[in-house]
């Protein structure tokens, strides 16, 4: 492990904070350009598609600025950085990428911002570049060594069996080839699904997804559930190489695995969970999704009614375009029925005769009793939430606006991983 930035070193790298905020988009392009060209190697960890959005350069601008900026205060950084951590163990980032990484984010400096990178600012970057980096890896060791020796790198897995759920979205169970248990892992958890890209030579995408079965139906096999994109079939080899096909690895499922087939997945990981054991049975909980963002939240449900609190109190809020696009419709309708426990609300933006629905229109809380569907008069109550990002920030904003504590308030953010 290096030296930590020295005082004058940390002040000067704070200092860079609103040049990085400005150029920083233009850094990390220049990053990308110039790392995947020379080590074409690590295009299997980073999305085509995150890299032709610029999804991926932005997220890694912003995650920059951020260090810059509260680099003399990095408590404020701890949740980014774990759920990084979290995301990188997921790709098995390794100790021996992050010089690689760092050699070429300063000299992206220096492209970008030439002579007003002096020997001192580069110096001072490199240390923090190092610490950060440091931060990172033994976090990310630890990751590894739950798992223990069994699952250190991709494991196969067989489609043991692929349903149609919904508009759009399948489920697949997946079984291991091996012999080996799978590892604990709590509700809501993720697991990066790997697959080779024939029309890229062979390239592998990952992607995450979230775990939609109960951590105690999961000792043999672990179920995903998927949303199809835009078809494959109807896109060029260019097209997907150059990352044009929004959902590309969920469209490659969909389109082209079926029963049978081998898959390659990582273990568990995420902060987006719900220890249903650990958590004291009076903490109500609720579950708020958008579209397929029910897929962790159907799990975290799973969990409770499984678990040894099986009489906790859920509300299950969730809201769809129509009817045919509702996830794990039946099961949950089955659920609210048959437990006393378990408030179910659906809002159904468009509906026809016969839809079975709570409220017509876009999901807006305020139509909803604070008191029985959100719980806002218990100062207990963990709010779980998972949709569009720009939805899940508007929904924690105004929970927090009716008194929640905002540290009561998870979203699931994949991101794309940062730095």
């Amino acid at each position: 492990m290096a030296a930590p930035p020295t005082a004058e070193q940390i002040a000067i790298v704070k200092s860079t904070a609103p040049i990085i905020k400005e150029h920083g988009r233009a850094i990390t392009d220049a990053f990308y350009t110039n790392l995947l060209s020379v080590h074409p190697e690590l295009k299997n960890y980073f999305s085509l598609r995150n890299q032709q959005t610029g999804a991926q350069q932005l997220a890694l601008a912003n995650a920059v600025f951020a260090y810059a900026a509260y680099i003399d205060d990095l408590a404020k950084l701890s949740e980014a950085v774990e759920r990084i951590a979290q995301k990188h163990a997921s790709l098995f980032i390794q100790p021996e990428h992050y010089p690689i990484v760092g050699k070429f984010l300063v000299e992206a400096f220096v492209q970008i911002l030439g002579s007003a990178v002096t020997e001192e600012i580069k110096d001072a970057w490199i240390a923090a570049y190092q610490q950060l980096a440091d931060i990172f890896i033994q976090r990310e060791q630890q990751l590894y060594r739950e798992h223990g020796q069994d699952w250190q790198q991709w494991r196969k897995f067989v489609i043991a069996d692929k349903q149609h759920d919904s508009e759009d979205v399948f489920h697949l169970c997946l079984k291991t080839t091996d012999t080996l248990p799978l590892k604990e892992f709590l509700a809501g958890q993720y697991v990066s699904l790997q697959v080779p890209v024939p029309e890229a030579d062979g390239l592998l995408q990952s992607r995450q997804f979230s775990i939609s079965s109960a951590p105690v139906d999961s000792r043999e096999q672990l179920r995903v559930t998927v949303k199809r994109g835009s078809t494959v079939l109807d896109a060029s080899a260019q097209d997907v190489v150059q990352g044009k096909v929004p959902g590309l690895v969920s469209n490659i499922l969909f389109e082209r695995y079926n029963v049978g087939d081998e898959v390659e997945l990582s273990p568990p990981r995420g902060v987006f969970s719900f220890d249903a054991e650990a958590v004291d049975a009076n903490v109500p909980v609720v579950l708020l999704s958008l579209g397929v963002g029910a897929t962790p939240v159907v799990a975290i449900l799973d969990s409770i009614l499984k678990s040894g609190h099986p009489a906790r109190w859920v509300s299950y809020i969730h809201g769809a375009r129509h009817a045919g696009a509702v996830c794990f419709g039946e099961h949950v309708r089955s659920v609210a029925k048959d437990c006393d426990n378990v408030s179910s609300v659906l809002f159904l933006k468009n509906v026809k005769e016969g839809d079975e629905y709570t409220f017509q229109g876009r999901m807006d809380l305020g139509r909803l009793d604070g008191g029985a569907h959100l719980c806002l008069d218990d100062d207990k109550a963990e709010y779980f939430v998972c949709g569009p990002p720009e939805w899940m920030v508007q929904t924690r904003t105004w929970l927090t606006e009716q008194g929640v504590e905002v540290k009561r308030v998870h979203l699931e953010l994949f991101g794309t991983g940062g730095i």
